[in-house]
């Protein structure tokens, strides 16, 4: 079951969201790791049996704070059934070339 997984953390720097997202990224099951929120102090995780206790603790432990602002199971989008390729036929097609014989010799110079 994948879960997205919001965690509010303390980064007042560009190098606290880089550690916060190494932090992240190697936990057992994740899939993708992200930044958001409007200050930049948010951690999104989305992975697949992600233990989001163990995840805020390590956060916090590096970070100095870090609490869970909500972990919801994401929904996956159904597939569309795939459509049958066009099927194609190869037709010959027949073109008949025709000499036309002048009688006389054509007032064009070309020919």
């Amino acid at each position: 079951m994948k879960q997205k997984i919001i965690v509010k953390v303390q980064m007042n720097c560009d190098k606290c969201r880089t550690e916060a997202m190494k932090i992240a990224a190697v936990k057992e099951g994740v899939i993708s790791v992200a930044i958001e929120g409007a200050e930049k102090d948010r951690v999104v995780v989305i992975g697949d049996g992600v233990d989001s206790a163990s995840l805020t603790h390590c956060l916090g432990k590096k970070l100095g704070y870090a609490t869970i602002v909500s972990v919801e199971e994401v929904k996956e989008k159904p597939k569309p059934d795939p459509k049958p390729a066009p099927k194609t036929t190869c037709q010959s097609q027949q073109v008949l070339i025709a000499s036309m014989g002048y009688a006389d010799e054509p007032n064009c110079s070309i020919m």
